[in-house]
C-alpha cells in the first residue's frame, strides 16, 4: 500500500526551506531513519530521515526547489518489489513533474492551521483550475511565525487585515498587537512595510547574470531588514589595551593546542563577554513589546559570527559562563568547522542571547554590527594594532596593542551610559585578565 512521507518539522518556527539534494530516486528501497534528502533551513543544512520503509514509488520534490513543512516529498510502496509503473515514473524527478506534483499535496497544509489557512484560501478567486499550485500556496501571502499566528488567534485578529512591517510583508507580533489596539497602520495593508522600488534594466549597459539567492542569503536579507526597520540602534566605540591579553594568549596557546584547539582572541573574548553578561543583565535580556515586559535570561548563551563560503552563520555556544577558556576554545573550533561544512543543526543556531563578531583576522579599523532581535546587543571586534599610548606615570608614550571594540545596542532597553559602562568593563577585563578571576 503506497504511503506518503511528508516533510517533518526540522526546527522551531521553520515553515519552509530549500531542497539542496534528493538522496533517493524512484525504485530505491528506503528504511526508517535513512537520510532521503538534504534540506536548507534558515541557516543550516539538515539531513531529513525517512519516516517510512519500502520502495520509492514517486519523488515529489527536486533539488533547488522550495518545500514547506508538511508537504509530501515521497510516496513509498511497502514491499520488496518495485511497482511495475514506478520505474516508468522516474520522470517525476524531472522539472515539469516535480514542480507540478507537490501542489495537490499542499492542500494538506491548511490542516496544520485550519482557521487562518482556510480563510486565506477562501479569499482567492474561486475558479482557477489550471493553476492550483499558486492557490495552494496562497497562505504564504501572509508570512508569519507560528507564535505570531497563535497570538493573532488569541486576540481574534485576522492576519489578512494586518499590515506586515517585515520584508515582503512579514507579520510580526508587534504588527498584530498594534492592529489589535488600533495603533498606527492598523488595518491598512502596506502602511508599514516599504516596498522595494523596481530595479532598472541593467542589461542596457552590459552583460548581466542572475543567480538565485541561497536560503542563507534570503534569511539574511529578511532578518537584517527587519532588524534595521524595527530596532533603534546606537553604536558605542572604545579601544582596549590588549598588550597583556595577547601576551597571555601567546603564553598558553601551546597548552590549548594539546587539547586539540587553537587559543584565538575570540575564544578568550567569549569568556570575557560571558562574565560581563552576568554582571550587566540588561545586555542578556529581550524586549517583549506585546506584553510590555523585559525578559531577563538566567543563562548565558553567546553566538559567534562565522564567515563561510555560503554566507555568515552564527552558531551558539551554550552556557558560556560555565566553561573555561580551554573548553570554549575547543567548542569554538568544533562549531566553526561544522558551520564551514554546513553541518550545523537548528539547535546549534538557536538560543543565543548576545553575539560577538570578530573581523580582526580580516582587517579594518572599525565597523557597526547590526543587532539581531530578540538580542539587544552585539559586539564588533576589529584588528588590533600597535599605537603610541600616553603613560601618565612615566610621562612618556609607549607602544601598546590596541583592540577596537564597537557595541551596537537596542536603545529601547539600553541607555548610552549603560553601554559605555559595559564596554569599559570589557576593556578593563582585556587589559587586566586577572579581573576575570576576581569577578568570574
Amino acid at each position: 500500500m503506497p504511503t506518503d512521507m511528508k516533510l517533518p518539522e526540522v526546527g522551531e518556527g521553520i515553515e519552509a526551506g530549500t531542497v539542496v539534494a534528493v538522496l533517493v530516486k524512484v525504485g530505491d528501497r528506503v528504511e526508517i531513519d535513512q537520510p532521503v534528502m538534504e534540506f536548507e533551513t534558515d541557516k543550516a543544512v539538515v539531513e531529513v530521515p525517512s519516516s517510512v520503509a519500502g520502495v520509492v514509488e514517486k519523488v515529489h520534490v527536486q533539488a533547488n526547489a522550495e518545500a514547506r513543512i508538511g508537504q509530501v516529498v515521497l510516496t513509498v510502496a511497502e514491499g520488496a518489489e518495485v511497482p511495475a509503473d514506478a520505474k516508468g515514473e522516474e520522470k517525476g524527478e524531472e522539472a515539469p513533474e516535480a514542480k507540478g506534483e507537490p501542489e495537490p499535496e499542499a492542500k494538506s497544509e491548511p490542516k496544520a492551521e485550519p482557521t487562518q489557512e482556510k480563510k486565506a484560501l477562501a479569499a482567492e478567486p474561486a475558479e482557477t483550475p489550471p493553476a492550483p499550485a499558486p492557490d495552494a500556496g496562497a497562505p504564504r501571502l501572509i508570512p508569519a511565525a507560528p507564535s505570531v499566528r497563535r497570538l493573532a488567534r488569541e486576540l481574534g485578529v485576522d492576519l489578512r487585515a494586518v499590515a506586515g512591517s517585515g520584508v515582503l510583508g512579514r507579520v510580526s507580533a508587534e504588527d498584530v498587537q498594534r492592529y489589535a489596539t488600533g495603533g498606527p497602520g492598523a488595518g491598512r495593508p502596506g502602511a508599514v512595510a516599504v516596498e522595494a522600488p523596481p530595479l532598472p534594466d541593467f542589461s542596457r549597459w552590459g552583460e548581466t547574470e542572475r543567480v538565485a539567492m541561497s536560503g542563507i542569503r534570503k534569511v539574511t536579507v529578511r532578518t537584517m531588514a527587519q532588524a534595521w526597520a524595527n530596532v533603534p540602534m546606537v553604536t558605542h566605540f572604545d579601544e582596549a589595551d590588549a598588550t597583556r591579553f595577547e601576551e597571555l594568549r601567546q603564553r598558553f596557546k601551546g597548552m590549548v593546542e594539546k587539547a586539540g584547539a587553537k587559543l584565538t582572541p575570540t575564544a578568550m573574548l567569549l569568556k570575557v563577554i560571558a562574565v560581563a553578561l552576568r554582571r550587566f543583565p540588561d545586555f542578556n535580556a529581550s524586549i517583549d513589546v506585546g506584553t510590555q515586559e523585559i525578559v531577563y535570561k538566567k543563562y548565558v548563551n553567546v553566538g559567534t559570527a562565522v564567515d563561510t563560503e555560503h554566507g555568515l552563520l552564527v552558531p551558539v555556544i551554550k552556557h558560556a559562563d560555565r566553561k573555561s577558556v580551554v573548553e570554549l576554545a575547543v567548542e569554538l573550533g568544533e562549531i566553526a568547522e561544522k558551520a564551514r561544512n554546513r553541518k550545523l543543526t537548528p539547535d546549534d543556531m538557536s538560543g543565543g542571547n548576545f553575539i560577538v563578531s570578530n573581523l580582526g583576522g580580516i582587517g579594518g579599523t572599525g565597523f557597526t554590527p547590526i543587532v539581531s532581535p530578540p538580542d539587544v546587543a552585539i559586539l564588533g571586534v576589529s584588528r588590533s594594532a600597535m599605537k603610541p599610548v600616553w603613560d601618565a606615570k612615566k610621562g612618556e608614550f609607549a607602544a601598546r596593542l590596541m583592540m577596537p571594540l564597537a557595541l551596537t545596542y537596542d536603545h529601547r532597553l539600553i541607555d548610552g551610559a549603560s553601554a559605555a559602562r559595559f564596554v569599559r568593563w570589557l576593556c578593563q577585563a582585556v587589559e587586566e585578565p586577572y579581573l576575570l578571576t576576581l569577578e568570574g
